[in-house]
């Protein structure tokens, strides 16, 4: 073991560098290649991640070296990562589920990450069948693009061994899609505050629970809560709340989002989720996406998974819009598979026996495309917008 050296007076040194374009490489080549043995606490900052940012303004998640620990150790009990897994890396590094729950522990366990520069649904398949490739995770719209490909049918995807998805909900009919193709589909819950896993769906439980983001990972706490702080009963949604040695110590510069953020320990997710019976946790969605429409509550992921039911449809993103009647109601924007065509009439018809009459959105709005963040979530806030 090396022995660690003693930490400077005053804190480590700190050196600003202003480089132009192309001044970069030529500058970090001048750097000495002896290996740096710099200590590090548990409790130090690793790194500093941002939120996604889809209903608000991103903020900078500090991650300690101690959340990336656990969280990796979190990870791996609940997973089967070998020595002989390949890894696609398909999401960016600045996606925490990419870099945490996928490179880092596949590196931790002596395996091999295969990088994509950025998503793209035709080098996803490239690379699989030229790397064998055996797990990977995405998110939704990831998801959803690589099945609707025309390479779909017929791509051999035998190598894959377990698929990971995480940072939304995902429609259990896209779950449904891959399980067809003889796949293990799971997913999980975090946030980018929690170095992300929170709960995840362990392989063996992927068919009988269906849509459920799993049970808590194993050294962290997760709790359902109800407005006044009292658990929440199985089947009652709640607003999620964690605590555990992943959770992070707070937002960089912003001690009152921080205080705004914890209580008593726990980390307010933001979230609304359900346990069944079993202890499984199913989400149902963000507090800030839902949206009150003559008096009850409407949550849009319930609303887009049973609109991803619709064979013409590729993605669905709803939102709460003012109304003068109802106070809000739903404004659907969908994408349609290629060839496809669908009416709001049509849409309504196909909603009416799976949702309620006030669950329905009351505007339809075919897009060719939804706006997405630098992560791949639908970027909400930006449709919302267009109603301000």
């Amino acid at each position: 073991m090396r022995r660690r050296r003693p930490r400077p007076a005053g804190g480590r040194p700190r050196h600003r560098v202003a480089l132009g374009e192309g001044h970069y490489e030529p500058w970090l080549a001048q750097g000495d290649p002896t290996p740096i043995d710099t200590p590090a606490d548990l409790d130090d900052p690793a790194l500093i991640l941002y939120t996604s940012g889809t209903t608000g303004r991103p903020k900078g998640a500090t991650l300690t070296h101690g959340n990336l620990v656990w969280n990796c150790f979190n990870l791996l009990l609940g997973v089967d990562v070998t020595s002989a897994e390949t890894t696609l890396i398909s999401a960016p590094l600045f996606h925490v589920a990419a870099l945490n729950q996928t490179l880092l522990p596949t590196f931790l366990k002596g395996g091999r990450s295969v990088i994509m520069p950025s998503w793209e649904v035709d080098e996803c398949y490239d690379l699989i069948e030229k790397h064998g490739v055996t797990w990977m995770f995405g998110v939704t719209t990831m998801f959803a693009a690589f099945a609707r490909s025309p390479r779909w049918a017929e791509a051999d995807l035998s190598s894959l061994r377990r698929l990971m998805a995480g940072g939304a909900s995902v429609p259990a009919a896209l779950i449904r899609t891959y399980q067809e193709r003889g796949l293990v589909f799971c997913q999980g819950y975090g946030l980018t505050e929690t170095a992300p896993g929170a709960t995840f769906l362990e392989a063996d439980q992927s068919e009988r629970k269906v849509g459920s983001a799993g049970v808590p990972v194993f050294f962290s706490n997760v709790r359902v809560v109800r407005a006044d702080g009292t658990d929440a009963p199985a089947g009652e949604p709640g607003e999620v709340l964690i605590q555990g040695p992943n959770v992070t110590p707070g937002y960089w510069r912003d001690p009152e989002a921080t205080r705004a953020a914890f209580s008593d320990g726990w980390f307010h997710s933001g979230d609304l989720a359900m346990l069944d019976e079993d202890g499984h946790l199913y989400v149902v969605d963000r507090v800030k996406d839902m949206y009150i429409s003559g008096g009850e509550n409407v949550y849009p992921a319930e609303v887009e998974a049973a609109i991803f039911e619709h064979p013409a449809v590729a993605e669905a993103a709803v939102l709460g819009v003012p109304d003068a009647k109802w106070g809000e109601t739903g404004h659907a924007f969908l994408v349609l598979r290629p060839g496809a065509n669908i009416t709001a009439g049509e849409l309504r018809d196909f909603l009416r026996p799976s949702l309620a009459t006030y669950k329905i959105p009351a505007h339809v709005e075919v897009v060719d495309e939804l706006p997405k963040t630098g992560s791949g979530k639908i970027h909400k806030l930006a449709l919302a917008r267009r109603f301000t």
